[in-house]
């Protein structure tokens, strides 16, 4: 499809999924109801960006500060989880679609916690994409949590300073899997990371634009590609 419409297309795409509560306002609706529609959309980019060729997709879907949120919006937020991860089950089995997850899910209720289990465990022999959400998730808190385990190490004798490079201090992240992301795509006009990706977007393409997320549908993916087509590429200054 997208070798059709003469596209390079980016092996991993991230995504900040912003405006939910914006596109709700705007329309007189109570703020979950933005948030209903952007698991929709979630769902949809998924499945286009498999068409599309991308190997991984990555989308911050709850940060760590979300937390601070009023108890009625984040009670909203975790029976919407309870609901979609359901349905992205069948998105993936579907579209032969991986499922990951990173980020801390030691706080989520128990159920959640074994939804995102199953999640990864019946996804994890499909291989046309790998779909990662960041649930709890925060930069800071990741990098923080890697040396603190690479401490650990180091007092246990597994490990020793002088071994510590990039590839290590990456092997320590939740994303060690994953390559880093050839494209960032932000929503809603905001043009910052918010503690997103910040070791990994490191030679990464940002491309924001002022749709918001409940509006985000292929064509703004593809969009955002061709922007990602007309830069040129270099590394080291070369």
């Amino acid at each position: 499809m997208a070798e059709e419409m003469g596209l390079r297309v980016p092996r991993h795409v991230a995504i900040i999924l912003d405006g939910n509560g914006r596109w709700a306002k705007k329309r007189g609706l109570p703020r979950n109801m933005g948030h209903v529609e952007g698991c929709k959309v979630v769902e949809r980019t998924v499945e286009d960006a498999a068409g599309l060729g991308i190997k991984y997709l990555t989308v911050y879907g709850f940060s760590t500060e979300n937390w601070k949120r009023s108890a009625e919006e984040v009670g909203a937020l975790m029976q919407l989880f309870r609901y979609y991860m359901k349905r992205l089950l069948k998105v993936a089995k579907k579209n032969d679609v991986r499922v990951i997850m990173i980020g801390e899910r030691s706080r989520f209720d128990a159920d959640i916690i074994e939804g995102l289990d199953r999640l990864e465990n019946e996804t994890k022999g499909n291989s046309r994409m790998t779909f990662t959400i960041a649930v709890n998730y925060g930069s800071r808190d990741e990098i923080t949590r890697a040396v603190r385990r690479m401490m650990e190490d180091c007092a246990a004798g597994k490990l020793s300073p002088k071994d510590v490079n990039e590839e290590l201090i990456g092997s320590y992240l939740d994303t060690k899997e994953l390559p880093d992301p050839d494209l960032l795509i932000r929503t809603s006009g905001e043009e910052r990371l918010s503690n997103y990706l910040l070791w990994q977007l490191a030679y990464t393409e940002f491309y924001f634009t002022d749709v918001l997320w409940p509006d985000f549908n292929k064509e703004e993916l593809v969009k955002a590609i061709e922007k990602y087509n007309g830069r040129d590429r270099r590394f080291g200054g070369v």
